[in-house]
């Protein structure tokens, strides 16, 4: 358990081509021909504007071109090109999602407007990609997948200031964020490839580029977006005395034991349990995303007395080469690896639920040859149901087993096995005093590595 939440086919147009002279005359005069007969077909359209909607994509009639810079407008939902437009756009970066644009024909004043805003990481992530995906096609490289180190963050980071309207970094720890948000987003925007020589390279699960645009739905939807009369308005949330999700948070014991008003710790404090299997109680869970591993110590790592000597890294965080994941001796129930609503034993070879549909995985995991395991009903209470059988890694914690394509489940109900929400009737159903068997055999591929994934370029928390 690891830390871990575009390709229609290119216009031919493999750069910015330029036109001769003869040929902008002649584009200028038709263009001046068609402007003179669409103004006698519109004189008697308010604001003496033109409709656009029959006529493609941008003022001049030409077609995408994912070359260059192209902004869709809210209200006609049609792409222009950043060399038609007239507003002073400043700098940005093709495939950008984060701004809000109209032009001018749908413009109440007859005036572009644009505006810029900031953009949260998976949405740089995603243009970043887009940007290097695109720019491979152009170089005719048969790149879909990208390095974190090598590609993204130099992108990113080269374009900062095209990208969002965040000030810059000043330090790296937002190399840190940026694999937070790919892991967090993996099978929803983006795509992961383990590569033994490279590590993890991620991609775009819509490989269709034509497809990354705002959601201006989204934010007419949310509130953050406003179309009037008058063009494109923002909603700016009010500031009152509410108690925002980044309010200051009481700690575990914190004003306990003390009197009112005061703001000591409390005199009660107590040392943690410490639980018989020796894993921390207090192990963050796996959920958005978000993916946590148990580290130790490495004994075995490189140059480990020249670091505990050196004062370079003070005040540092501690590198990840450092340690190595931390391999359970025994299979049991994760405590991490779990929705939070399950109670497990403190044995952790039982579970109990009692809050919907929701899952536990194992400490262990397995990736070839045959495995077989069983489980015991102990109490069914009327009513209840409950799924076993195997599921991968990616599989939905907050959903029945079988829920995703990740997962293949056995139903107490009617005996039905469950593979992507699809029921098929297996056996009769089971209950309480059954005893479950489940055996999975898996290819022997010799081609890949059986060694166990290190995770030394994770990035270590407390």
């Amino acid at each position: 358990m690891s830390e871990e939440k575009t390709e229609s086919p290119i216009d031919k147009v493999d750069g910015l081509q330029l036109e001769s002279i003869d040929d902008k005359i002649k584009v200028k005069h038709d263009d001046k021909s068609k402007q003179k007969h669409k103004l006698e077909e519109n004189i008697d359209k308010p604001n003496g504007r033109t409709n656009n909607n029959e006529t493609g994509n941008c003022y001049c009639g030409k077609e995408r071109n994912l070359n260059i810079i192209e902004l869709l407008c809210a209200s006609c939902s049609r792409w222009f090109h950043e060399s038609c437009i007239g507003y002073q756009l400043g700098k940005l970066v093709p495939f950008m999602m984060n701004y809000i644009f109209m032009c001018k024909n749908c413009s109440p004043t007859g005036l572009e407007s644009f505006k810029k805003n900031q953009a949260p990481f998976p949405q740089m992530c995603v243009t970043a990609i887009a940007n290097l995906l695109q720019i491979s096609q152009k170089e005719n490289e048969q790149r879909t997948f990208f390095h974190k180190d090598k590609d993204i963050i130099p992108f990113i980071e080269c374009h900062w200031d095209s990208m969002t309207t965040m000030p810059r970094r000043v330090t790296q720890s937002w190399h840190a964020t940026i694999h937070r948000a790919l892991l967090k987003d993996v099978g929803t925007l983006f795509t992961i490839e383990e590569s033994n020589s490279d590590g993890q390279l991620f991609g775009l699960i819509c490989s269709d580029l034509q497809m990354i645009k705002p959601n201006y739905e989204a934010m007419i939807k949310g509130g953050h977006l406003k179309v009037t009369e008058m063009g494109v308005q923002h909603v700016v949330p009010l500031s009152g005395g509410f108690r925002g999700r980044n309010a200051k948070r009481k700690f575990p014991g914190e004003g306990t034991g003390t009197g009112p008003g005061k703001k000591g710790r409390g005199s009660d404090m107590t040392a943690p349990k410490l639980p018989a299997h020796g894993y921390p109680l207090e192990h963050p869970f796996n959920k958005d995303g978000y993916r946590y591993i148990l580290a130790e110590p490495d004994p075995h790592a490189p140059f480990r007395q020249e670091f505990d000597e050196s004062s370079d890294w003070a005040g540092k965080p501690i590198p990840g080469w450092l340690y190595r994941a931390l391999s359970p001796s025994t299979v049991l129930l994760a405590l991490h690896d779990r929705a939070p609503q399950l109670r497990v034993s403190e044995d952790r070879l039982a579970v109990t639920g009692e809050k919907g549909y929701c899952m536990v995985r194992a400490t262990h995991n397995v990736s070839r040859g045959t495995w077989y395991w069983e489980a015991t009903i102990e109490e069914m209470p009327e009513g209840s149901a409950t799924r076993l059988g195997w599921g991968q890694e990616y599989a939905n914690l907050q959903a029945p087993l079988g829920y995703d394509k990740f997962g293949y489940s056995w139903r107490s109900r009617k005996g039905t096995r469950f593979h992507e929400s699809r029921g098929k009737h297996y056996s009769n159903g089971y209950g309480e005093g059954d005893t479950l068997g489940f055996l999975l055999i898996l290819p022997d591929t010799h081609d890949a590595s059986h060694l166990p994934n290190t995770y030394k370029d994770r990035v270590r928390m407390k």
